[in-house]
């Protein structure tokens, strides 16, 4: 079938095999999911020492786990023996070190040889070269963010830089004090869907007015289709009777602490590439973490963070997260419903982009660029 003429209007998308091809999504996980700061873990999901919790990042199990002296490592899920995987579990603690089940080899929370079966009739065997594979560690945002490349890029950059690209500064999310909320809410969505039909839908609202009633009562200029993430330094202001960023438009929370008056009634958000959204809203911060499983699979963690207090005392926070559960629920239906199609002839050569949706090309081309792809 071939392709439809485009006009200055419409600008092509990615072809459909980028969303069904194995080898596509092969290629993603070595040279973007391996190889970038991918967001793992909430910090504080790790309470004390001994307290692990293991991600999929890309083909890598990783151990993300907080040490004797309660900092954060992480590590390739994988005994330095016969490559056992040393915790089966998704999370959990250990007293003080990781022991593989196969044959016992034993590590401490820094990742060193510690124990083995006859180990001292072995003297020759250099305990810190079989220890645990390290992986790159930052933290931001109150998130552990590991990296599993020999040199990993700059986090300032990559990471930090995608805030500033948003909103014209690192500090106006660093006003939100991510780091010091405490997490109302959790939802865990297995989307049937490749990954880059969700970063898509994130990065517009031509589909907004469609599926979004509840959103556009609370934003209304997204029924006019540009997303807030179209403008630099842009926040979606909330409707003139809408009270907080809530399902119904009601009251919410106080305003944080540091939020200015210009960030106050106003929506943000911000991609940082490849897998993760923030959206900020006065009283809260909801943050996406994908996973990436497979072309047509991706889980999706989302967050929901209020201040220590509201969470402290048990406050109803059931209208603020329904708000942004039901956008969620409504956006990846769209995009399950849209995976099947990828392998349609009628896709073949992709679909098109309309003006308000014309800045995911950039998306595009950095993926490619990173990839080294043809987008098939």
């Amino acid at each position: 079938m071939p392709p439809t003429p485009l006009s200055p209007s419409l600008i092509a998308t990615l072809p459909g095999a980028s969303y069904t091809d194995p080898d596509v999504f092969r290629r993603e996980q070595e040279r973007l999911f391996e190889a970038m700061w991918f967001c793992a873990v909430r910090s504080a999901d790790l309470g004390g020492p001994g307290a692990f919790r293991t991600v999929q990042v890309g083909r890598e199990s990783v151990i993300v786990a907080r040490n004797g002296a309660g900092e954060l490592r992480a590590f390739l899920n994988v005994c330095r023996h016969r490559g056992a995987r040393l915790c089966l579990e998704e999370s959990g603690e250990v007293r003080r070190t990781l022991r593989c089940p196969y044959h016992a080899w034993t590590y401490d929370l820094d990742g060193r040889l510690v124990a083995a079966p006859h180990l001292a009739k072995m003297p020759d065997i250099d305990r810190a070269a079989y220890g645990l594979v390290t992986v790159h560690l930052r933290e931001w945002l109150g998130y552990a963010w590991v990296c599993l490349a020999g040199e990993p890029p700059s986090f300032e950059e990559t990471v930090i830089g995608a805030a500033v690209e948003r909103l014209g500064d690192a500090a106006s999310i660093e006003r939100y004090r991510t780091e010091e909320l405490a997490l109302g809410r959790r939802i865990t969505y297995d989307v049937k869907a490749n990954w880059k039909l969700i970063v898509e839908n994130f990065m517009e609202c031509y589909h907004c007015a469609t599926i979004h009633p509840e959103l556009v009562d609370v934003l209304p200029e997204f029924a006019g289709g540009y997303a807030a993430q179209y403008y630099v330094g842009h926040g979606a202001a909330f409707g003139e009777d809408v009270k907080g960023f809530t399902v119904d438009g009601g009251e919410g929370f106080g305003t944080l602490p540091e939020v200015t008056p210009e960030q106050d009634r106003r929506y943000y958000a911000i991609t940082v590439k490849p897998t993760v959204f923030v959206n900020l809203v006065p009283d809260h911060v909801i943050l996406h973490r994908m996973f990436p499983l497979a072309e047509d699979r991706t889980v999706v963690e989302c967050d929901w963070l209020y201040a220590p207090e509201v969470v402290g005392s048990g406050a109803d926070v059931s209208h603020s997260v329904e708000l942004f559960h039901r956008v969620n629920l409504q956006d990846f239906a769209v995009c399950e419903r849209t995976q099947p199609a990828m392998a349609s002839r009628a896709y073949r050569a992709g679909g098109v982009l309309v003006p308000s949706e014309h800045h995911i090309s950039l998306f595009h081309a950095w993926l490619l660029e990173k990839t080294g792809g043809s987008g098939a």
